[in-house]
């Protein structure tokens, strides 16, 4: 049996730079979008200073945007929610910064606390919410970048009432 690696066939990869691929300028695969989220989380300096806190609404900021896709910066106050929503044809990463979120989905809830990361494909339907009581900030990452994002009525599991007799 014969044992030998990779780099014994092949020889040292460095020493064959035509076989390296260029460093990309923009992500453009799910794994580099949630890489581009995770190294943006890991550096407070790009965000913190500008996160704001609304009562009355959820805040946003739009961090970055590049061929294809956009970053987005939001924070949660208690009691703030998306609504049941999809993303329309855009696929996304949404990375909790601080504090907890929690998703509903078809499938159940879960909390996403600091540096959970979800990725969800076109059509994926959710609603994310503040149910804590402490504020919260999130990124996400859209791409295509976001156009639209449909609001969906929440499921219901009631029966349907029984016809009543019309009276006069």
């Amino acid at each position: 049996m014969n044992s030998d690696s990779d780099l014994q066939i092949a020889g040292d990869i460095l020493e064959v730079p035509h076989l390296l691929q260029p460093p990309r300028e923009h992500p453009a695969t799910v794994a580099e979008f949630a890489g581009l989220a995770r190294s943006i989380a890991a550096d407070r300096s790009q965000w913190a200073h500008l996160v704001r806190y609304d009562a009355t609404a959820r805040w946003y900021h739009r961090l970055r945007t590049g061929p294809g896709y956009e970053v987005w910066l939001l924070s949660w106050v208690p009691g703030q929610g998306s609504g049941r929503h999809d993303h329309g044809r855009s696929s996304g990463v949404l990375t909790v910064l601080d504090g907890t979120l929690t998703e509903h989905t078809e499938r159940g809830t879960r909390a996403l606390a600091a540096g959970t990361q979800r990725v969800f494909a076109p059509g994926y339907v959710h609603e994310v919410v503040n149910d804590t009581l402490e504020p919260a900030v999130s990124l996400h990452v859209y791409f295509p970048g976001l156009t639209e994002m449909p609001m969906h009525t929440a499921p219901t599991c009631e029966a349907p009432a029984e016809p009543r007799p019309v009276t006069a």
